[in-house]
């Protein structure tokens, strides 16, 4: 029996109250808008298993073509709970961690559009330097800038 491979990671899903700003948001980090698009109806209802609805959404590309974040706004049925301001030890789907090339000027950067650094730019052997921080509304973002073979 042949095993069935694993193909790629096709994206990360996020969802937000306001998709323009998670845009802007985004745009900044360095993804770039791939499309935008409304999803709705029963069809789609049976994927999620929340019957009929309507969302609108927007994917987001990494420079390299290889990762997408899809950001979400739900119309119909509304948003049942908030995790966006969970520690970062919770359970579940947490953050999205993305490798920049200078750390301090990407962190200065979204300083200016609200981002907030969780704990503290570290260095991880001689490695990697890393931090976390709360972007739009809330939302945890991994940066890692690689040392050495840049």
């Amino acid at each position: 029996m042949t095993k069935n491979k694993l193909l790629r990671m096709d994206n990360v899903g996020i969802v937000v109250e306001s998709l323009d700003n998670a845009i802007s948001f985004f745009e900044e980090v360095g993804l770039r808008l791939e499309g935008r698009a409304n999803v709705e109806g029963e069809w789609a209802g049976r994927v999620t298993g929340l019957g009929s609805q309507c969302v609108e959404i927007a994917m987001m590309v990494t420079p390299d073509g290889h990762s997408r974040l899809e950001l979400s706004r739900f119309l119909t049925p509304p948003p049942v709970s908030d995790h966006r301001n969970a520690p970062v030890n919770s359970l579940g789907y947490l953050r999205v961690m993305f490798t920049v090339q200078d750390i301090d000027e990407m962190v200065s950067r979204l300083s200016k559009h609200g981002a907030q650094l969780v704990g503290e730019v570290v260095q991880y052997e001689d490695s990697y330097r890393l931090c976390y921080i709360r972007g739009i509304e809330g939302l945890l973002i991994g940066l890692a800038e690689q040392l050495g073979n840049k």
